[in-house]
This record gives C-alpha cells, structure tokens and sequence, in this order.
C-alpha cells in the first residue's frame, strides 16, 4: 500500500530536477547551479536501482537536452557516466554515513565537470569559467538535505 502510495515521487522529483535545472540565475551565479538532475538520479540510482539505471539516466539525459538546449547527448552521457560508477559502488555506497555518501556524490561531481569540461574543449569551445568548479562543492553541501527528503516522502515519514 505504501509503495503504491509513493509511487509519484520518483516522476516529481525528476520533474523538479529539471525545473530546477532551468531556473534563470544571473550570470553572476549560473556556474555555480548544482547539477539538480544528477543529484536527484543520483538518489534514485541509489536507493531504487530497479526503477533508475542506465537506460532510465540516457533518457533522462535526453529529454535534458531538449529542455536546456545543449548538444544532444551531453547531458545524457555525462548521466550515463555517473549512473554506472554509482551502479558498480553502490552496495558500498549505501551503507557510508551520510557524510561520506556526501563527499562521494561531490566526487562524482566533481568527475561530471571534467566529462563537461573535455566535451566542450572536445568541440573547440572556450574555457569553461574557474566559477564553474564550485557548483560540485555545492551540489555536496546539498545532498545531505536532499538525500533525508527524498528518503523521508518515499518511506512514507512525510505526510
């Protein structure tokens, strides 16, 4: 009963991921946005392997694309990426204390912005920003917070 009750969380959260991906920032602060997406597969990756791997991460990755308006297939590798690392350490992963799933998740982050950075020299595009390197940070300040609300909605602590 629970189960079917929770159900709408992973496609609302996914969704929010994305909105949250293309909420206008000044420009000042667009390098630093987190990558929402990333951490919100990230979770179900983790905790939900049976509903998000990588087939769900490419397609994800895709309709990523569309929404933000990059180079069709970006986002959808650099998901894929983080989807089999978190997949080949995720027994492991799930059993660190929260803050070390943390420092792990800025890691594979942290790998997200070099993938980002080597398509983009890739293509000949300029330097990315040094600005551009602190969103990982970021986006591990924010598992914690985001990783207890996601766990709390779908075990059903949430009413």
């Amino acid at each position: 009963m629970s189960r079917a009750r929770n159900s709408w969380i992973l496609p609302v959260s996914i969704l929010l991921g994305l909105l949250l991906g293309l909420l206008p920032l000044p420009s000042a602060l667009q390098p630093l946005r987190p990558y929402w997406l990333a951490l919100v597969v990230a979770y179900w990756v983790i905790e939900a392997p049976d509903k998000a791997g990588l087939g769900f991460a490419f397609l994800l990755g895709l309709v990523a694309d569309l929404m933000f308006g990059t180079l069709l297939g970006e986002q959808a590798l650099r998901l894929v990426i983080m989807t089999f690392i978190l997949q080949r350490f995720r027994t492991r992963l799930r059993f660190f204390p929260l803050s070390q799933q943390a420092l792990a998740i800025g890691l594979l982050l942290l790998n997200d912005r070099v993938v980002t950075g080597a398509i983009h020299l890739g293509l000949g595009e300029p330097a990315l920003p040094w600005s551009f390197w602190w969103a990982p940070l970021l986006g591990m300040l924010l598992w914690p917070p985001l990783f207890l609300l996601l766990d709390a909605l779908r075990l059903g602590k949430v009413k």
